[in-house]
C-alpha cells in the first residue's frame, strides 16, 4: 500500500481530513490549540493527567464551542504506589531549597494524582473521538466501555513488544514514540524507560511490520520532511507536540517559548528531575541537579516537591529552574497559528510523497 493511500484510509476511518495529530500535552494543550488543529482537519489533543473530572468536562465544552472537529483525551495509566524514602526526600528538599532560594514544604502522604477511575468516567462522559493512553494499557473493562461508546483507543508504545500488547488488548491504533520526543517517556514499565531509548526511524518500520493496526509516528517530527519520511516508513499518521509549542494558541510561558528556536538537539536531555518520571526537556539547572550525584524522589512525589520551585521560576521568568519540555527537533518549531501550520505542513509533505 502506498503512503498516500495508508494515510487516506486512516483519515477516512477516524474522521479526519489530514493525518496530523496534536500531542495531548498536559499543561500545554488549551482547548484553543486543539480546536485550531481540529478545524484545520487534524486531531486536537488534551492531556488530562492533572485535570479533575470537572476540568475535563469544561475543556471538552470549550473545545466543542470552538470546533466541530475531533479530539483525543489522554490519560496516564497509574503506577503502583511509590516506595518512599523519607531520608532521600529530605535530601531532595534541601537541594531544591538551595537551588530556588525558598522553602520547599514536605510533600505529605499524597496521593498527589487525580482519581483515575473518576477520570475514566469523565472521559466516557465527554465522548471524544479518541481516548489515548500512555504508560500502559487501559483496564479491560474501560477498553470494553470505550468500544461500546464508539470511542477509538490509541495506545502510546515505546517498543515493538508494547505495540503487540496494545494490539492484543484491543487498541485501534498505536503510537510509536521515538526517544527524540519531548515530554514524558511513555514506557509501560517505568524502570525500563532508560533502557528503551529507541529512535523513531529505527522503531517505526519494525513496529509497522509487527502489528496489523495503524501506527502513528511521534517524536522529532517538525516539518513536511519528517511527515513524509514517517509515512514512507510505514506510519498512517503523525503526532506532533513540540512542533505546536510556538503557536500562539499554545499559551506556554514566554521564556519557554522563546528558548525553543535556540535549542539544539544536544540541548535537550532525558531527566527525572521535573516529575520523577523520565522525560525529555531543555537542559537547565534542574536537569543538572538531578544527575548522578542526586537521584530525584519517585513519581509523583518529585512532582509535588517541584511545585513551589516551578511556580517561582515561572513568576520570575527564569528558564533555568522551569519545567521546559522539548523534543530534539525544538529549533524547527514554527511561530505560526496552529491551523495555518497544520495546512502548510501537510502541503509540504504531500509535495514530497510519490
Amino acid at each position: 500500500m502506498t503512503a498516500r493511500r495508508r494515510a487516506q484510509e486512516f483519515c477516512d476511518r477516524f474522521g479526519l481530513r489530514l493525518p496530523i495529530l496534536q500531542a495531548p500535552m498536559a499543561g500545554a494543550c488549551p482547548a484553543a490549540l486543539a480546536a485550531a488543529v481540529a478545524s484545520a482537519g487534524g486531531l486536537g489533543g488534551f492531556g488530562a493527567l492533572m485535570s479533575s473530572p470537572g476540568q475535563m468536562r469544561d475543556w471538552a465544552a470549550q473545545f466543542r464551542a470552538a470546533s466541530n472537529g475531533g479530539f483525543q483525551i489522554n490519560l496516564w495509566i497509574p503506577d503502583p504506589a511509590p516506595r518512599r524514602d523519607p531520608a532521600q526526600e529530605e535530601r531532595v528538599r534541601g537541594a531544591l531549597e538551595a537551588l530556588a532560594g525558598l522553602p520547599v514544604p514536605e510533600p505529605g502522604p499524597g496521593p498527589f494524582v487525580q482519581d483515575f477511575a473518576a477520570q475514566c468516567e469523565a472521559l466516557l462522559e465527554a465522548g471524544p473521538a479518541v481516548a489515548s493512553s500512555i504508560m500502559g494499557l487501559f483496564p479491560p473493562e474501560i477498553a470494553a466501555r470505550l468500544r461500546e461508546r464508539g470511542i477509538a483507543w490509541f495506545c502510546n508504545a515505546t517498543t515493538v513488544e508494547e505495540a503487540r500488547l496494545a494490539e492484543a488488548a484491543g487498541a485501534a491504533a498505536v503510537l510509536a514514540q521515538g526517544a527524540e520526543a519531548g515530554g514524558h517517556r511513555g514506557s509501560f514499565e517505568d524502570a525500563a524507560a532508560e533502557r528503551s531509548q529507541i529512535g523513531l526511524f529505527a522503531l517505526l518500520p519494525q513496529m509497522a511490520d509487527a502489528v496489523r493496526i495503524p501506527v502513528i509516528a511521534t517524536g522529532g517530527i517538525m516539518d513536511g520532511r519528517g511527515i513524509a519520511a514517517a509515512l514512507t516508513l510505514g506510519a498512517s499518521a503523525v503526532q506532533m507536540g513540540t512542533g505546536f509549542l510556538r503557536c500562539p494558541e499554545a499559551g506556554i510561558h514566554p521564556a519557554w517559548r522563546d528558548a525553543l528556536p535556540r535549542t539544539r538537539p544536544e540541548d535537550t536531555v532525558p531527566t527525572r528531575g521535573f516529575s520523577g518520571r523520565l522525560g525529555r526537556g531543555i537542559r537547565n539547572q534542574v536537569t543538572e541537579l538531578f544527575g548522578e550525584a542526586l537521584a530525584p524522589a519517585p513519581y509523583p512525589v518529585q512532582r509535588a516537591l517541584m511545585v513551589k520551585v516551578r511556580a517561582a521560576a515561572e513568576a520570575a521568568g527564569e528558564l533555568g529552574r522551569m519545567q521546559a519540555w522539548a523534543g530534539q527537533g525544538a529549533a524547527l518549531a514554527a511561530a505560526e497559528p496552529a491551523g495555518a501550520l497544520v495546512r502548510r505542513l501537510w502541503a509540504e509533505a504531500e509535495a514530497l510523497l510519490p
